[in-house]
């Protein structure tokens, strides 16, 4: 044999291998591939057909490009209406702006709202249902109010002792705790239970956690079902594919929200009505002039703070997403700095509607930024009651 044949040979046998460690490698890949407890059909349908659903959805509900409503009804599963929490179906309007009952154009199906005249669904409402599936993307954050329309859907289906299933996907801030306990005296819809800003769980496990501390105001227990995520690791930033809402339209403004979301209940605007929400914040009267901006009407701000006056302030911009991720924590000195700058802090710096307070799940915050207190001395306050919910919460932790 020839050694240029026998060379011909040996590279044959070497490019067959290479081709079937190849494949090996991408079925590894795709055997690991993270998929949303949505994509796993397999395991939900069984318990809803040929049953009645009534389904919590928006925007987020997604099964691979195709919304899960349009997914379910293609398969002969019988959809008798949906439910729609703040943002609305379509997850256009703004923060804060009450939704209309209403009908899907695309299915005809109708359309109940969740943060309008009702925040809780009736028990007529649900006379005609036998199970009910709950798909949101929620990015892990107490103010943040799917978890509270979640909650009191779940209310009323224990009530009537109709099984709630909820189709988990990733927390964006699944990975820390943080933040100030909320209390008692300052529940809302806001912030309902007595959990820290940054919770550290999907929202299937804060369904359990709901249940299972028995924080849900019903005599009876509720059927939950939870389709976990698969190859899901918490330590991995996750690029949540759809924005969760008008104001938060990247990966920047999201791992940002925790920090800047004190300044709704202050005179900061705090980056809506611009092109970067939750990426800057500013006031006509904040005394560094270096970056300034003019918050405009927009998609998602209809009355944005200072609408059509220049601002003054700090942009955010520039920084890094996966050094905030791995950071694992709120930042106070966004909010401390604009209270240092503010020349008259002391009365013009928080809104009179305590909703600074909402936010916070206390008053002490607001009494520490007034004190000037150190963002550590801030922090160090919080240590005793983020150590007492870990205990809690590593009980119900899926991953």
């Amino acid at each position: 044999m020839s050694y240029n044949v026998l060379l011909c040979i040996v590279f044959f046998l070497f490019s067959c291998n290479a081709s079937v460690v190849e494949s090996q490698v991408n079925s590894v890949a795709k055997t690991n591939e993270l998929k949303v407890g949505a994509q796993q059909l397999e395991k939900y349908l069984p318990l809803i057909k040929d049953r009645s659903i009534a389904i919590v959805a928006n925007q987020t509900s997604q099964i691979d490009n195709t919304h899960l409503v349009d997914t379910l009804l293609a398969l002969g599963i019988n959809v008798k209406k949906i439910f729609a929490p703040e943002h609305g179906f379509r997850g256009k309007a703004d923060a804060g702006e009450k939704i209309a009952d209403g009908k899907d154009i695309k299915t005809g199906l109708p359309i109940l709202s969740l943060y309008g005249k009702n925040r809780k669904p009736s028990h007529e409402i649900l006379n005609d249902i036998d199970l009910i599936l709950f798909d949101i993307q929620d990015v892990g954050l107490r103010f943040y109010t799917y978890i509270s329309t979640m909650t009191y859907v779940m209310e009323t289906a224990a009530d009537m002792s109709i099984p709630f299933v909820v189709l988990d996907r990733p927390n964006p801030h699944a990975h820390y705790i943080d933040g100030p306990l909320m209390e008692d005296e300052y529940t809302s819809f806001v912030g309902l239970h007595n959990v820290p800003v940054a919770y550290g769980m999907t929202i299937g496990e804060y369904a359990k956690m709901v249940v299972g501390e028995s924080w849900l105001d019903s005599d009876k227990k509720l059927d939950l079902t939870i389709i976990p995520c698969e190859n899901y690791d918490r330590e991995v930033r996750y690029e949540l594919p759809i924005s969760p809402s008008p104001n938060l339209p990247n990966a920047l403004s999201i791992q940002l929200y925790p920090s800047l979301c004190f300044f709704e209940g202050t005179t900061f605007n705090e980056g809506r009505g611009t092109d970067a929400p939750f990426q800057r914040y500013g006031h006509t009267d904040y005394n560094n002039k270096s970056f300034a901006y003019m918050p405009k009407e927009n998609f998602g701000a209809k009355y944005p703070k200072f609408k059509d006056e220049v601002v003054f302030g700090k942009s955010l911009s520039e920084l890094n997403v996966d050094s905030i991720f791995n950071q694992a924590r709120l930042n106070l000195n966004y909010v401390i700095d604009a209270f240092d700058r503010l020349p008259n802090n002391q009365t013009d710096f928080f809104l009179d509607n305590n909703f600074f307070e909402k936010l916070a799940g206390t008053k002490s915050l607001r009494n520490q930024i007034l004190a000037k207190k150190t963002e550590k001395e801030i922090r160090d306050h919080w240590q005793s009651g983020l150590n007492s919910f870990q205990k809690i919460r590593e009980k119900y932790l899926l991953y």
